[in-house]
């Protein structure tokens, strides 16, 4: 998606709950992540192992997608707590080409730690010197910042799960209510009411399906709404 159509589509389109349609922006290949052999040593190859999405090669940026954003930090802190401040120096996770950087000391350190190199940047040796080339590309940022409700933020909640279910055959959609009555199975009945009304809301038969694998029906559903206790929050009721 262009930057210039994140502010024209007609949904937020960093919002993890939405799809972008792949008519208007078709998957792009770009490239294979291939394995070519089974771990030689279990612990060392997939024990070790600390993938982040904060790895990024040079010239991709993180978008603004508010799950991302916390993975972005979360993953690598739990690699930190897990493997040791220094796991980029494991074997495993270690990058293939000599790379410089301004991390020093921490408990198991095993490169050298750089010697008597500075570690710091502008200095008198040339070293460590920044490189433009390979900063994150710009985020471009419009409008005022603030604390964002996505009840004030959308008013269009059904049109993408009502498209997705009906793209569901039979048993895709049967396998739907089964799944959702079962997760719901020990849930108190007005929020089982809630859910329904809001599956009947998105397409009829959603509605009829969930209330049905739940022994509930779409009629009474509709009726309890009354007397929900969540009346008035702002929930979709």
């Amino acid at each position: 998606m262009p930057e210039a159509d994140a502010e024209k589509v007609p949904y937020h389109p960093f919002d993890l709950t939405k799809v972008w349609s792949k008519k208007d922006y078709p998957l792009i290949e770009v490239g294979e992540f291939e394995l070519n052999r089974n771990p030689e040593n279990f612990f060392a190859d997939v024990e070790q192992s600390a993938f982040a999405p904060s790895n990024l090669v040079p010239g991709i940026g993180a978008s603004p997608d508010r799950m991302l954003q916390a993975r972005l930090f979360n993953y690598a802190d739990a690699q930190r707590y897990r493997l040791g401040v220094n796991y980029r120096q494991i074997p495993v996770n270690r990058p293939r080409c000599p790379v410089h950087s301004n991390q020093r000391d921490g408990q198991g350190r095993v490169d050298g730690n750089y010697g008597s190199l500075p570690h710091y940047e502008p200095n008198s040796f040339s070293q460590w010197q920044q490189q433009p080339d390979f900063a994150e590309p710009p985020l471009r940022i419009n409008g005022d910042a603030a604390h964002w409700d996505y009840r004030n933020d959308d008013n269009d909640y059904f049109s993408q799960p009502r498209a997705l279910f009906n793209l569901m055959n039979a048993e895709q959609k049967q396998s739907l209510f089964n799944n959702t009555a079962a997760a719901m199975g020990d849930a108190p009945d007005f929020i089982k009411y809630r859910h329904i009304r809001n599956c009947h809301w998105c397409d009829a038969a959603y509605g009829e399906g969930v209330a049905k694998a739940l022994g509930l029906t779409v009629e009474d559903a509709l009726k309890a709404r009354d007397t929900d206790p969540a009346l008035g929050q702002g929930g979709l009721l």
